[in-house]
């Protein structure tokens, strides 16, 4: 089916909605005052097990919990599409494709660049395919001379007058709120994403909240702490201390309702403890 009038060039209007989600938009319709903020702790100890043996082959580019947790993601919003809607300037929109954004650090440094990843996905990915996309990415964001798009027009602004470069990035803004900002400006922008991820654990910090932007369509912000041994207990009360890491996921809380959101995240830890799923492609379905 065609795009109709009403159709964004990354999303397609939802013409069904029920009321309160219609109403929402309008009566509360800036991202940043509608977030919910949900923290997960997930046992590592199948996930350790399953990229010990995928390293086993000893790959060029070793398979690590980052991708796990990133391909996790996008099944589970694959899977659980209300996920993947956004809204902008009062209307909701189902986005077009499933999407995951990251930093990533050139060098571990103070002074240290930082690069935007940016990688669509397809109903038929998998790890193993994930896995080479991040790979590719971050190789070419890595490089030393390499600067992403999004970047390179940020530069362009910065080196403007300032009073020049503020009025271009209000009339920017204004395009942003009707989808009309060139694709070229946004190419590698993670807030034009279905999901956003930061890797906290990479620089020893733990999980928490991280707020979401009125800018771009971004609806879920998923920041991944540092992995280490805390303690779980059992129905009787028996302390063993496991592998593991804290999620903390915040999401608009206008593009779906707590039941929707709840079975999601059952969904997302049920994948990174059971990562022998995330060899089936994105869209096939999961029990659990």
């Amino acid at each position: 089916m065609g795009k109709k009038w009403g159709d964004r060039r990354d999303g397609t209007l939802i013409r069904d909605i029920d009321s309160m989600h219609f109403i929402m938009p309008l009566i509360y319709p800036n991202r940043c005052d509608n977030e919910a903020f949900i923290s997960e702790r997930i046992d590592l100890t199948a996930a350790n097990a399953y990229l010990e043996q995928k390293n086993a082959s000893e790959p060029e580019y070793k398979y690590n919990l980052f991708q796990l947790i990133v391909t996790a993601m996008v099944k589970t919003i694959t899977l659980r599409p209300k996920m993947n809607r956004f809204i902008v300037n009062g209307n909701m929109y189902q986005r077009n494709d499933v999407s995951a954004a990251f930093v990533v650090k050139k060098l571990f440094a103070d002074d240290g660049a930082e690069g935007l990843a940016f990688i669509h996905m397809k109903d038929g990915d998998t790890l193993d395919t994930i896995h080479e996309k991040i790979f590719k990415f971050v190789s070419k964001t890595r490089a030393a001379d390499s600067v992403d798009e999004s970047t390179e027009n940020m530069d362009i602004f910065n080196k403007l007058p300032r009073w020049v470069s503020k009025t271009a990035v209000k009339f920017v803004c204004f395009l942003d709120r009707h989808g009309w900002v060139p694709k070229s400006y946004i190419a590698t922008d993670p807030y034009y994403s279905s999901v956003v991820l930061t890797n906290l654990g990479s620089i020893k910090l733990h999980s928490g909240y991280h707020h979401l932007t009125n800018w771009g369509t971004t609806s879920i912000f998923c920041a991944i702490g540092e992995k280490k041994p805390r303690p779980f207990f059992d129905e009787d009360g028996n302390c063993t201390m496991k592998d593991s890491i804290d999620l903390g996921l915040t999401i608009d809380e206008r593009i779906a309702d707590g039941y929707y959101y709840s079975k999601t995240v059952r969904l997302l830890r049920h994948l990174i403890e059971h990562p022998e799923l995330l060899d089936k492609p994105l869209n096939e379905e999961v029990e659990f």
